[in-house]
Order: C-alpha cells, then structure tokens, then sequence
C-alpha cells in the first residue's frame, strides 16, 4: 500500500512539474488545471473572510512569528526557522516553535477512535518534541523536521499538533513562552501572527507558476504582500539578485528583503558522533540517497564541494526508509567502490539503525548564512526583542 500511494506521489510530481509526456499524464494534467481554479476561488475567499475579519484570528497575547512561503516545499525552510529560533533564544526570548507535524505518525486508530467519541480529542496535548531540554520524541512520531529542530536547539521547546492555537497555549502556561515560531504558518491564519516571514527560493520563486494541484504554489503570488521579511534562499555567491528583487517589489513594495545560503559546514557521520571536513569530498566518488521536494540542489551542492556523485537513489519527500532499501542501495555502492553515501540532514532521521561499514554514511550539515541584508536581519531581531534584551542583541552580533 505505502509503495502503491509513493509511486501515485511520485508519478503525479512529475505530471506537475511537466516531466511526464504521453496522453494519461496530459488527461490529468486538463483535470488538475480545472481543479486549480477550484483551489484558487477557495484560496482567495478564505483570505477575504479573514481580511473581512468573517473569520477571527486567535490571540494569544504572545508574540508569534510565522515563517513559511507560497510555494510547496523545496525553500530551505528548516534552517531559517532554527537560525529564527537560536538567534532569539541568546537574546534572551523564552522561544516555542509549533510544527504541524507532517507526516509523522498518528495514534492508534483504536485511540483515535475512542478519544472522538468519548470527546477527549480536543483535551489531548500537544505532542512536546522538546521541553527545552531534552528531546522527549523519536522523528517518525514527532516528524522529521520537528525533530530536527529538536535535536538542534537547546533551550527552545518544540510542539506538535495540527491545532497550533492549542498547542500555543500550551507553551505559554506549561513553559513560560514569550515567542512562538510558526514553521510553515504562512497559511495558518487561525492564530494572529505579529510578524510574516515569507521564504522565496531563488532558483525557483514562484514554483512552476501554477496553482495546486497543477503547480506547486499554495497561494497567488499577490500573496507576497503580507510579508514583513522577505528570504531570498539558494542564493548563489557572487551572483546578484537584482532581477528577482524587481519581480517581487512587484508584489510587495516595503517589505525588507534578505539573501542568504545554505552554507555546507560539515559531514556528520549518521550513526556516530564522527565529523568530517568538507575537504573530504574533494575527488572521492559518492552515492546519494534522499526524500526530498528538491534532491537536485542536494546534488549539486556536493559537485560544487568537489565530489563525483555516482549513484543516486530519490526518494518521494518524506520518504521513511526501510531496512532492505537502505541495505540494497549500500550494497549497490559497494558494487561500485565508493568511499560514502551522502544524504541531508532531514533524511538522516528517517534512517534506520544499521550496520553500514562497509560504506559509511555522512549527512551534510548546512546553516544559513546571510550574504546581504546583515543590518536588516540584526534590526529584525532587534524588532523582536524587548528593550531590556537590546544588549544581548549587541553581544549575539559582535
């Protein structure tokens, strides 16, 4: 069945992104493309209800943050949400990240069944992935990127739940909250947010320029507009952003816009506590194994750190390996004498215990690294904090 619904994914991917010829693939793509006319009359009424104040946004009396972007997947969001979170924390913030959660995995259906009709459902918790102190959460109940976050951030508690209203109160009154960073809360709208941060990947703005389900944007790009900060991710060193800067000053004429990349810093061995420089790269023959919306940029990254990647096994985003998968493609390196398997940080907590000696494998650590916009992002933290913790601002950016 999970093979089934991944090879369903992964056929409709290629459909969206125009990969797939033939008459079945150009029959769905007429389907979804009326479908998407659909998607955008109940984005755009959505977003007038709540502009119209029809529907109410939550608040919380703490300070929210939302980072997310119009696009599906693919802007590099996990690292701009933790740079968000550790800068925040040393300027003394008591900082919450709230996470949907996706695809991690649900209760027994048997729980689930007995809690909706007992009524219990609503009075459930919120899954706490981190207290702030330790990681409480293993990634496929918590979800991938939460437990990144987890695993990453000391002092900053991290929650799961889809009600990110309940799960903010939670944080506030079990953990003394002051912030809350909605990851991916562009669109959630239920809980007011004192700051939109919106994500836009450089090599690919504004995905394929059409609506889900025929393209990749959840929103118009009008929607650009509520942004306060806008991350330009995946920029290039020494290349300039000026002709993208223009198309989005189309849309939105003040927000402040920031460049940035996600900088390589390391090579983490998966199942130990081993680093290695990136110079280990350099001219040695690498396989790649990942699940994620753009494994191409993975890629490319370890060429331009010097490797030659000789074997790749993709994945649909999210993918959960199994024993046998992992086991057949580092035998299948084996077969072709390479030094590592390389995978993202984001795979690596997907990835089962195993004995992988025979080809070790190394996740790529990468950080965000702010290449203009240094002001900016300082007086955006700056923004955030109270005059009290101005200092501390000082201290973090000295």
């Amino acid at each position: 069945m999970k093979e089934t619904l991944e090879s369903l994914e992964e056929f409709a991917t290629e459909v969206i992104y125009d990969r797939k010829k033939g008459f079945g693939a150009g029959v769905l793509r007429v389907f979804l493309r009326l479908l998407s006319g659909v998607w955008g009359g109940l984005v755009r009424l959505r977003l007038y209800l709540y502009r119209e104040r029809v529907l109410r946004e939550h608040n919380l009396g703490c300070l929210v943050i939302s980072i997310g972007n119009i696009t599906v997947g693919g802007t590099g969001k996990t690292p701009v949400v933790e740079l968000f979170a550790r800068a925040l924390r040393d300027a003394g913030r008591h900082v919450a990240v709230l996470s949907r959660g996706y695809k991690s995995k649900k209760p027994p259906f048997k729980e689930r069944l007995k809690n909706r009709v007992t009524g219990r459902t609503v009075q459930d918790p919120p899954r706490v992935v981190s207290d702030g102190n330790e990681v409480l959460l293993d990634s496929e109940l918590s979800g991938d990127e939460p437990y990144m976050l987890a695993s990453n951030l000391d002092g900053v508690v991290v929650l799961v739940d889809k009600d990110r209203v309940k799960s903010g109160g939670y944080a506030i009154r079990e953990h003394g909250i002051d912030t809350i960073l909605l990851d991916d809360g562009l669109q959630y709208m239920r809980l007011r947010h004192r700051l939109d941060i919106i994500l836009v990947d450089s090599m690919a703005p504004f995905g394929t320029g059409r609506l889900l389900p025929r393209g990749t944007l959840r929103e118009p790009a009008t929607s650009l507009k509520r942004a306060h900060y806008i991350f330009l991710t995946k920029c290039r060193l020494g290349e300039s952003n000026d002709a993208l800067i223009e198309q989005i000053r189309k849309y939105n004429r003040t927000a402040e816009i920031i460049a940035c990349r996600h900088a390589p810093c390391y090579l983490h061995n998966v199942h130990s506590d081993e680093r290695l420089p990136l110079e280990a790269l350099k001219d040695i023959y690498v396989g790649t194994i990942s699940g994620i919306a753009t494994p191409e940029t993975f890629e490319n990254s370890l060429t331009r750190l010097g490797a030659n990647v000789e074997a790749r096994r993709r994945y649909t985003d999210h993918h959960r390996y199994t024993e046998q998968e992992v086991l057949t493609f580092i035998n299948h390196c084996v077969d072709r004498d390479l030094a590592m398997i390389v995978t993202t940080e984001k795979d690596a907590v997907r990835l089962p215990e195993i004995d992988s000696r025979d080809v070790p494998i190394y996740y790529l650590r990468v950080e965000i690294e702010i290449l203009s916009g240094q002001e900016t992002w300082r007086e955006c933290i700056e923004r955030v904090c109270s005059p009290q913790s101005v200092e501390a601002v000082n201290r973090l950016f000295t």
